[in-house]
């Protein structure tokens, strides 16, 4: 990709970051005692093998028109264990102890392991995406916000980064873009919990009832 183009890409999201960032209510960047959680995989992911593309493509037309919330889930979990899969053992190491780290909410160690993730193989998109999850939880939205973009680069279909910004965005007080944010969430997954009420709401209050 050419330098002008992503410069150009890097002075659009330092604006808008700014915008944002200077628009929100200071709460926002306090600690919030509420419990925050970005969608994120299942605790247990089946095997799957193939080709990568191609099995995404298919999974996520199953997603689609999964039947049930059981099936939904199934296919949902298929789609998570190819995000996570990675030729590198030392990747895989690291993305172990990193989510080893943010379980006993050691966010420094799992920083400097995501860190090294996103710096070895930066073509890895759950890497980027694990790191904007933790950025998240340490209030930081600037660079989650910026480790989303990557996300979306390289896999504009990622329903959890999708969602994950809409949180973003509605705890910064931008209704409009959380409201866009969530309703792409749900276009490419329609069973992801709470997001349709969460769309109900936002619709109402950046568009207003149906008369």
């Amino acid at each position: 990709m050419a330098p002008r183009f992503h410069a150009a890409r890097h002075r659009r999201l330092a604006i808008l970051l700014a915008a944002i960032i200077s628009a929100a209510p200071a709460a926002s960047f306090a600690q919030d005692p509420r419990p925050k959680r970005l969608p994120d995989a299942p605790a247990k992911l089946p095997k799957v093998q193939g080709d990568k593309t191609k099995g995404l493509d298919f999974l996520f037309g199953a997603l689609r028109a999964a039947p049930d919330e059981a099936s939904a889930k199934h296919v949902e979990a298929r789609i998570w264990a190819i995000w996570l899969q990675t030729p590198s053992d030392t990747v895989a190491l690291l993305m172990t102890r990193a989510k080893t780290a943010m379980d006993a909410q050691n966010s420094d160690v799992a920083l400097k392991l995501l860190d090294s993730v996103v710096k070895l193989r930066p073509d890895y998109v759950e890497g980027w995406n694990r790191r904007a999850t933790l950025y998240y939880l340490r209030n930081d939205y600037a660079h989650s916000l910026a480790d989303i973009e990557q996300v979306l680069a390289r896999e504009p279909r990622h329903f959890g980064a999708l969602a994950g910004l809409g949180m973003i965005m509605q705890d910064l007080g931008d209704d409009k873009r959380a409201l866009d944010a969530f309703r792409k969430a749900l276009a490419v997954n329609p069973h992801l919990d709470k997001v349709p009420e969460l769309v109900k709401v936002l619709s109402e209050k950046v568009e207003g009832r149906d008369i």
